[in-house]
């Protein structure tokens, strides 16, 4: 099975749900560093959707000013407007796989999609 994760090294729940995958027999795993390689509008939108969740859910309200910037309560195009241009509003880890896409939070969800 193929799984991508986008990965922020310094989370440690990114830490975990990196650690699970890698643990886990015959997945082959891609690794994407969203801090240095973000993901396009497009490719947010579609893993929010395959995620089942609004964007606004995915946004990370802390260490950000997302809440202040109202990013919580906004429209999907805004919120994926705001992440593409500063990645670091993206909440973490965000795991893909053909079964779907999951926000490890906890690490533990991801094992849903696998």
């Amino acid at each position: 099975m193929k799984a991508t994760i986008w990965h922020n090294p310094n989370c440690s729940k990114s830490r975990q749900a990196l650690a699970l995958l890698e643990e886990t027999p015959g997945v082959a795993l891609t690794v994407v560093q969203y801090l240095k390689n973000p993901p396009s509008a497009e490719k947010l939108a579609q893993l929010y959707r395959d995620a089942g969740m609004a964007a606004r859910e995915g946004v990370r309200t802390s260490g950000t000013d997302a809440k202040e910037r109202g990013l919580t309560e906004a429209d999907d195009a805004t919120v994926i407007a705001a992440m593409v241009a500063d990645p670091k509003l993206i909440e973490r880890p965000l795991v893909e796989t053909e079964k779907g896409v999951r926000l490890g939070r906890p690490p533990e969800k991801i094992r849903e999609i696998l």
